[in-house]
């Protein structure tokens, strides 16, 4: 079994904000497959696929970004699953808007949703794939860019690194890591 978990924030205010990438790439895998079965636990909204016959978890953690570790490890240990076989999906403000870095593991990069899941599991060596949202402004805070809605003149950026994000999260469930890497990277 894998587990596709994207990072974001619940709600409808939070809804299209750069912070919420993670949950836009499980909402486009979501509409290209059937969902089996919907439920809400471990924290999380858990979509039940099958990508080429095996058995697929959608997770968007509820429990905003900075504490998604807390919803990732509740999962892979209910699941006793490998941390191999998640990846987790998020916004990168080290990326410029809509391009997409795929990696078998690393650091945080300072991201807050991804040193929450690093301390929980304890190992930072799982998949990933980073979606570029660019650097705030001069007069705007870090805080306020994350959660705030692209620009009109980002969307068609946005809107490719998200299809392009599914494809190579979808090629990593059927293909694994390193295709994906040398495919979208």
């Amino acid at each position: 079994m894998k587990f596709i978990i994207g990072l974001g924030n619940p709600g409808k205010k939070y809804r299209n904000t750069r912070h919420n990438m993670g949950y836009m790439v499980v909402e486009e895998i979501a509409r290209r497959y059937d969902i089996e079965k919907e439920e809400c636990k471990f924290d999380s909204i858990i979509g039940h696929i099958r990508i080429n016959g095996q058995k697929v978890l959608l997770v968007k953690p509820l429990t905003y970004m900075n504490l998604s570790g807390k919803a990732v490890q509740a999962l892979t240990r209910f699941y006793k699953q490998d941390i191999s076989e998640l990846i987790v999906v998020y916004d990168d403000m080290d990326l410029e808007t809509g391009r997409i870095r795929i990696r078998a593991g690393g650091g945080s990069g300072g991201h807050k949703g991804i040193s929450s899941i690093n301390e929980r599991l304890g190992s930072q060596e799982f998949p990933r794939v980073r979606i570029g949202i660019g650097r705030p402004p001069d007069h705007w805070s870090v805080e306020a860019w994350v959660l705030s809605e692209t620009r009109a003149d980002e969307q068609a950026d946005i809107d490719t690194a998200v299809q392009k994000a599914a494809d190579a999260v979808i090629c990593w469930v059927k293909d694994g890591i390193v295709q994906a890497m040398n495919k979208y990277n």
